[in-house]
């Protein structure tokens, strides 16, 4: 599902922020990826949806070899991955149920295709009653489920969680973790940056640990490892 061989990223400016990374993740495994600030988990995330590109090495995406996908060929990429981001990343002047359609309409869904399927997701993350409210009346936790609706919406295979609870007070962090467990139930392959060692020592998957551009760890059923 995921393959990385020997990949090095060095940004312009210099900062090598990956240094031979090898990793293999399967369709439908849950997947944190954990680190110091700085230690190249962002940038790990952005090569899978081909935000950045690698400055050496091999990665391999749903079988596609990204070395090899041309320009154009991105968004057919991205609609096989939903991105969940820590600042929602919602449009402010569209409803919920908007903003979680745009995603079917970019792809020139059926009206009633969108209407049903946007209807079904929200149902999923429990905010199906909410359909017509702006982000701005809604939670922070509300908001990130709208977020995590329109990751999901186009049953993406992969579903990448960029510090998903960063934002969020612990209780609200744990039902968000629990919508992740039932998407991953499904058969989506999920991976998830994240500083909390609350939820990786107690929500129990399998744990990559970067630092300074290197893998050090990978551990099924893995606990956070740092102190924080």
């Amino acid at each position: 599902m995921i393959l990385m061989e020997d990949v090095y990223k060095t940004y312009p400016n210099g900062v090598a922020a990956l240094n031979g990374i090898n990793v293999d993740i399967k369709q439908g495994e849950f997947v944190y990826i954990v680190g110091h600030s700085g230690a190249g988990k962002s940038t790990f995330i952005k090569l899978i949806y081909r935000e950045e590109k690698p400055t050496k090495g091999n990665i391999i995406i749903n079988e596609i070899d990204l070395s090899k996908l041309k320009e154009r060929k991105v968004p057919y990429l991205r609609r096989e991955i939903g991105v969940v981001f820590q600042d929602f990343k919602l449009l402010p002047r569209l409803t919920v149920y908007e903003n979680v359609a745009y995603a079917l309409e970019v792809i020139e869904e059926t009206p009633k295709g969108i209407r049903t399927r946007v209807m079904e997701v929200l149902e999923e993350v429990g905010l199906k009653n909410k359909a017509r409210f702006l982000p701005a009346e809604l939670s922070g936790g509300e908001q990130q489920r709208v977020s995590i609706a329109r990751a999901i919406v186009n049953r993406p295979r992969i579903v990448i969680a960029d510090e998903p609870t960063g934002n969020l007070d612990p209780e609200t962090s744990w039902g968000i973790m629990k919508t992740f467990e039932e998407i991953n139930d499904k058969g989506t392959t999920l991976i998830m940056a994240t500083h909390s060692k609350e939820i990786v020592n107690t929500f129990k998957k399998r744990v990559i640990a970067i630092e300074d551009g290197v893998i050090v760890r990978d551990e099924q059923r893995g606990e956070y490892g740092y102190e924080v």
